[in-house]
């Protein structure tokens, strides 16, 4: 038995023992995707109420940057499809199963991207999306539907997707962001012109 399987069966064993978490864990691991939502509307957010054009270029990005992952995951998947241990594995406590590849985690490399995108935007924003990528990860391995490495791989590809396609795409989303403070939807991108308007009050 490998150690990823060894880690998996410790988990699943401290499943078995509790529970009165499963409808916490199996909710957090299924339905957790909207907190990384509100996450990113929050980090739209500060970097309007900052005026700083370089975090609002973060903040855009930090959405299309955990999509771009999601996109790059599919291939990665279908080519390893990987057998999720509620498959392979018998006389385990199993809260949720899929047929598709375990390997990397979808819901992993989602959280991973966005942790590490709201990172360019905020720290302190940053550090809850961090606490909140490793919670998923640990319920995906919990309801039995990954392996640890399975949630590991997903993290760090995640990260390293959302930073790396930032350094590619911010020249592009600077010109668009510009182009954009001179149409209606300026009103998304930047809080100068209210705050000019309280100003003149």
């Amino acid at each position: 038995m490998n150690l990823d399987t060894r880690i998996f069966l410790d988990i699943n064993d401290f499943a078995r023992n509790t529970p009165w978490l499963h409808p916490i864990m199996s909710g957090y691991a299924n339905y957790g995707v909207a907190l990384f939502a509100i996450l990113l509307l929050a980090g739209w957010w500060v970097a309007l109420r900052q005026v700083s054009r370089e975090k609002m270029v973060a903040a855009v990005w930090a959405p299309l940057g955990a999509l771009a992952a999601l996109a790059i995951n599919q291939p990665i998947s279908g080519a390893v499809n990987e057998t999720r241990p509620c498959n392979a594995l018998h006389d385990i406590v199993v809260l949720h199963c899929n047929t598709d590849g375990s390997f990397p985690s979808d819901h992993a490399m989602m959280a991973g991207a966005v942790a590490a995108g709201l990172w360019l935007v905020d720290r302190r924003l940053s550090v809850l999306a961090t606490v909140a990528a490793l919670l998923m990860a640990f319920t995906r391995v919990y309801i039995a539907a990954h392996y640890p490495q399975d949630v590991l791989a997903g993290l760090v590809l995640g990260a390293v997707v959302s930073l790396a396609g930032f350094w590619l795409a911010r020249p592009a989303l600077r010109w668009l962001l510009t182009q954009l403070t001179h149409t209606p939807l300026r009103i998304l991108i930047t809080a100068q012109s209210t705050a000019a308007q309280e100003n003149s009050r």
